[in-house]
């Protein structure tokens, strides 16, 4: 495995105060990444700082040379505005490839073609022709990955994606994004709040507040303080 995002001893903040302190961790091609901790912790902005939203204030972050090419992929936390956008799915899927339309008018035919099989990959090319705001939740989500995937398909950035979804929506989002990242080998880096799947779903953790507390597998996060406290009660 090669590494698509390499942070050594990195800060990221504003204005004088360092929101995430000392970030040493990488992330690898077909990883399943779960970023925890509690409100506050750094997580949004460890997730601007590997967007390149947020520029390091110390520290050195490097990026793989096919994502300075492609970019990353990147679901942010729906808004009800998001949920009501009057588009058919097509037409948010392929605006995924905005960026690389530049100033054409039209999308080619590589970016549709690109637009079709991020459908095919989330079993929504049935889909196509519905309107965003007559989806179910899961299927506006599956959507949404579409579109990321359309704009970069190596690695997703995924900020609280199950928030306001139903349990079964919840179920077949997780094993959409596992049989991404373990068939298609797309890697994965997920902020959530949603422990008791997130110890099933993720190969490693990274738990922050402010300084990282954890980095590493599942199984050893299970057996730290860290773990222990953050699972509470929960079988692990």
């Amino acid at each position: 495995m090669s590494g698509l995002i390499t942070c050594s001893h990195v800060d990221f903040g504003y204005e004088n105060h360092d929101a995430v302190v000392d970030l040493t961790m990488e992330v690898e091609e077909g990883d399943y990444l779960c970023v925890v901790g509690a409100n506050g912790a750094g997580k949004s902005t460890l997730v601007k700082g590997l967007l390149g939203l947020l520029a390091p204030t110390s520290g050195k972050l490097e990026l793989a040379d096919e994502l300075k090419r492609t970019g990353i992929g990147y679901l942010p936390q729906q808004t009800a505005a998001q949920k009501d956008f009057p588009a058919t799915v097509r037409e948010v899927v392929l605006s995924g490839a905005l960026s690389r339309r530049g100033r054409r008018f039209f999308y080619s035919g590589e970016e549709k073609e690109m637009a079709r099989r991020a459908m095919e990959r989330l079993v929504i090319s049935d889909l196509e022709r519905r309107c965003f705001r007559e989806l179910s939740g899961g299927q506006q989500q599956r959507t949404l990955i579409a579109r990321a995937l359309c704009a970069a398909g190596k690695l997703l950035i995924l900020d609280e994606p199950v928030t306001g979804l139903d349990p079964r929506a919840i179920q077949d989002f997780y094993r959409f994004i596992k049989r991404l990242n373990r068939e298609e080998g797309v890697a994965i880096v997920m902020v959530t709040h949603d422990v008791a799947n997130m110890v099933e779903q993720a190969d490693k953790i990274l738990h922050l507040q402010q300084k990282v507390l954890f980095y590493g597998n599942v199984q050893d996060y299970k057996k730290t303080r860290a773990g222990r406290e953050f699972l509470g009660d929960r079988e692990v």
